[in-house]
Protein backbone atom coordinates (compact mmCIF):
# COMPACT_ATOMS: atom_id res chain seq x y z
CA UNK A 1 0.00 0.00 0.00
CA UNK A 2 1.10 3.44 -0.65
CA UNK A 3 0.85 6.60 1.44
CA UNK A 4 1.10 10.20 1.18
CA UNK A 5 1.29 13.30 3.38
CA UNK A 6 1.75 16.75 2.08
CA UNK A 7 4.36 18.89 4.16
CA UNK A 8 3.97 22.55 4.19
CA UNK A 9 7.41 23.80 3.90
CA UNK A 10 9.25 26.84 3.85
CA UNK A 11 9.72 26.11 -0.26
CA UNK A 12 6.51 24.91 -1.05
CA UNK A 13 4.70 22.17 -0.31
CA UNK A 14 6.22 18.45 -0.52
CA UNK A 15 4.86 15.41 -1.54
CA UNK A 16 5.72 12.39 0.72
CA UNK A 17 5.07 9.13 0.05
CA UNK A 18 5.64 5.85 2.03
CA UNK A 19 5.16 2.07 1.91
CA UNK A 20 4.06 2.17 5.74
CA UNK A 21 7.95 1.00 6.70
CA UNK A 22 10.01 3.68 4.81
CA UNK A 23 9.89 6.77 2.77
CA UNK A 24 9.52 5.85 -0.88
CA UNK A 25 9.92 9.97 -2.68
CA UNK A 26 9.57 13.62 -1.47
CA UNK A 27 8.58 16.08 -4.11
CA UNK A 28 8.39 19.78 -4.13
CA UNK A 29 5.07 21.01 -5.81
CA UNK A 30 5.26 21.16 -9.00
CA UNK A 31 8.20 19.01 -9.66
CA UNK A 32 7.41 16.38 -12.07
CA UNK A 33 6.85 12.86 -9.44
CA UNK A 34 5.36 9.40 -11.06
CA UNK A 35 3.05 9.38 -8.13
CA UNK A 36 -0.37 10.29 -7.93
CA UNK A 37 -1.24 11.49 -4.51
CA UNK A 38 -5.19 10.80 -5.19
CA UNK A 39 -4.24 6.95 -5.72
CA UNK A 40 -2.39 6.58 -2.80
CA UNK A 41 -3.94 6.75 0.78
CA UNK A 42 -3.41 9.50 3.03
CA UNK A 43 -0.80 9.06 5.46
CA UNK A 44 -2.59 9.61 8.92
CA UNK A 45 -0.69 9.17 11.99
CA UNK A 46 2.66 7.96 12.26
CA UNK A 47 3.91 5.42 9.44
CA UNK A 48 7.13 5.37 10.10
CA UNK A 49 8.85 6.23 7.06
CA UNK A 50 7.07 9.10 6.85
CA UNK A 51 6.75 10.77 10.38
CA UNK A 52 10.68 10.26 10.11
CA UNK A 53 10.92 12.25 7.00
CA UNK A 54 8.86 14.75 8.76
CA UNK A 55 10.42 14.79 11.48
CA UNK A 56 13.90 15.09 9.28
CA UNK A 57 12.27 18.46 7.47
CA UNK A 58 11.10 19.99 10.39
CA UNK A 59 15.07 19.90 12.25
CA UNK A 60 15.96 20.48 8.78
CA UNK A 61 14.28 23.84 8.05
CA UNK A 62 14.66 25.48 11.41
CA UNK A 63 18.44 25.33 10.46
CA UNK A 64 19.36 22.59 12.51
CA UNK A 65 21.83 19.42 11.24
CA UNK A 66 19.93 16.33 11.41
CA UNK A 67 21.41 13.56 13.10
CA UNK A 68 19.96 10.97 11.56
CA UNK A 69 18.35 9.87 8.08
CA UNK A 70 14.72 8.29 7.64
CA UNK A 71 13.78 4.72 6.82
CA UNK A 72 14.42 4.98 3.20
CA UNK A 73 13.16 2.81 0.03
CA UNK A 74 13.45 4.63 -3.15
CA UNK A 75 12.73 2.65 -6.24
CA UNK A 76 15.14 2.62 -9.21
CA UNK A 77 17.84 0.84 -11.12
CA UNK A 78 20.71 -0.75 -9.18
CA UNK A 79 23.12 1.55 -10.57
CA UNK A 80 20.20 4.69 -9.45
CA UNK A 81 20.92 3.49 -6.12
CA UNK A 82 24.33 3.35 -5.86
CA UNK A 83 24.88 6.84 -7.25
CA UNK A 84 21.96 7.76 -4.64
CA UNK A 85 23.91 6.00 -1.78
CA UNK A 86 26.70 8.60 -2.82
CA UNK A 87 24.54 11.61 -2.66
CA UNK A 88 23.82 10.35 0.83
CA UNK A 89 27.96 10.33 1.95
CA UNK A 90 27.83 14.42 0.80
CA UNK A 91 28.71 16.19 4.12
CA UNK A 92 25.67 18.54 5.14
CA UNK A 93 26.90 22.30 3.89
CA UNK A 94 29.36 20.33 1.27
CA UNK A 95 29.03 20.27 -2.31
CA UNK A 96 30.59 17.95 -5.15
CA UNK A 97 30.44 17.76 -8.70
CA UNK A 98 28.83 14.87 -11.59
CA UNK A 99 32.26 14.49 -12.40
CA UNK A 100 33.86 14.02 -8.67
CA UNK A 101 30.87 11.15 -8.21
CA UNK A 102 31.90 9.92 -11.15
CA UNK A 103 35.52 9.18 -10.03
CA UNK A 104 34.19 7.78 -6.73
CA UNK A 105 31.79 5.73 -8.05
CA UNK A 106 34.65 4.10 -10.54
CA UNK A 107 37.38 3.67 -8.18
CA UNK A 108 34.23 1.90 -6.05
CA UNK A 109 33.67 -0.42 -8.97
CA UNK A 110 37.25 -0.64 -9.70
CA UNK A 111 37.08 0.91 -13.31
CA UNK A 112 39.09 3.32 -14.93
CA UNK A 113 36.29 5.77 -15.94
CA UNK A 114 32.54 6.47 -15.40
CA UNK A 115 30.80 8.87 -17.67
CA UNK A 116 29.54 11.65 -15.71
CA UNK A 117 26.99 12.12 -17.87
CA UNK A 118 25.61 8.82 -16.36
CA UNK A 119 26.23 10.06 -13.01
CA UNK A 120 23.65 13.10 -13.75
CA UNK A 121 20.96 11.22 -15.01
CA UNK A 122 20.93 9.25 -11.64
CA UNK A 123 20.78 12.08 -9.42
CA UNK A 124 18.13 13.65 -11.50
CA UNK A 125 15.99 10.55 -10.99
CA UNK A 126 16.52 10.62 -7.46
CA UNK A 127 12.84 10.29 -5.81
CA UNK A 128 13.49 11.74 -2.27
CA UNK A 129 15.40 14.83 -2.96
CA UNK A 130 16.61 16.96 0.08
CA UNK A 131 16.88 14.36 2.17
CA UNK A 132 18.99 12.50 -0.82
CA UNK A 133 21.31 15.41 -1.10
CA UNK A 134 20.96 15.94 -4.83
CA UNK A 135 20.74 19.86 -4.40
CA UNK A 136 24.67 19.20 -3.43
CA UNK A 137 25.92 18.47 -6.52
CA UNK A 138 27.03 20.91 -8.71
CA UNK A 139 28.47 21.48 -12.42
CA UNK A 140 32.15 21.23 -13.07
CA UNK A 141 32.99 24.96 -12.67
CA UNK A 142 31.01 25.09 -9.59
CA UNK A 143 27.61 26.57 -11.44
CA UNK A 144 24.00 25.47 -9.97
CA UNK A 145 22.63 22.74 -12.63
CA UNK A 146 19.59 20.89 -12.72
CA UNK A 147 17.58 20.92 -9.90
CA UNK A 148 14.19 18.83 -10.50
CA UNK A 149 12.59 21.35 -7.36
CA UNK A 150 14.03 24.39 -9.61
CA UNK A 151 17.14 26.19 -9.29
CA UNK A 152 15.90 28.51 -6.84
CA UNK A 153 15.19 26.19 -4.32
CA UNK A 154 18.56 24.39 -4.89
CA UNK A 155 19.60 27.62 -4.41
CA UNK A 156 17.80 28.27 -0.94
CA UNK A 157 18.54 24.71 0.26
CA UNK A 158 22.27 25.29 0.08
CA UNK A 159 22.12 28.69 1.93
CA UNK A 160 20.47 27.12 4.44
CA UNK A 161 22.68 25.03 4.59
CA UNK A 162 25.63 27.17 5.30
Amino acid sequence: MLYSLCYFSPLGEILLTGDGEALTGLWFEGQKSPVDPSQARRAEGSLPGIAEAVRWLELYFAGQRPDFTPALRPEGTAFQREVWALLLEIPYGQTTSYGALAQRLAARRGIPRMAAQAVGGAVGANPVSIIVPCHRVLGADGSLTGYAGGLDRKRRLLELER
